[in-house]
């Protein structure tokens, strides 16, 4: 980590997005979800699990795709949000959330795996409030929603 700040660029995503944003998704999922089998996450994923949402990405200062959020708007649901791991912990979750829009006058709500402890956790350094829980293929997910005091 450096104690240079980082400047983050939020934009709609474009078409010509879409092959990176893929491969951030399977690239993420198989690193990040290490107790489910790799081969159950395939690069088509993405354009399956995201029609009808609204993308994000989120840019360095050189214009390097660090990740991306996908929301579905009629619920102010956060479906997604993916960085690669080389960006985490830099800021670019943050801004993504910062630029979702209404922010942070909505309530969003999402789901995070539990076995996700790294997500758990920024999640509720930022306000998220778990109002209840489910199970996935993934395994066990706590629903949280984005509390009156929320704060980035």
């Amino acid at each position: 980590m450096t104690s240079k700040s980082q400047t983050w660029a939020v934009r709609p995503a474009r078409e010509q997005d879409m092959q990176t944003l893929a491969e951030i998704y399977l690239q993420v999922r198989r690193e990040t979800f290490r107790w489910v089998d790799p081969d159950r996450f395939i690069l088509e994923d993405f354009a399956t699990q995201t029609n009808g949402e609204r993308l994000f990405v989120c840019e360095d200062e050189h214009g390097t795709v660090a990740g991306f959020a996908a929301i579905w708007e009629p619920d102010d649901f956060i479906h997604m949000l993916y960085i690669l791991p080389a960006f985490q912990g830099r800021g670019a979750g943050k801004a993504l959330l910062a630029a979702l829009p209404d922010w942070p006058g909505r309530r969003y709500r999402l789901k995070c795996l539990v076995k996700n402890i790294r997500a758990m956790a920024f999640y509720r350094m930022l306000g998220f409030e778990i109002i209840g829980d489910g199970a996935s293929p993934e395994g066990d997910y706590k629903e949280m929603r984005l509390g009156n005091a929320a704060s980035l």
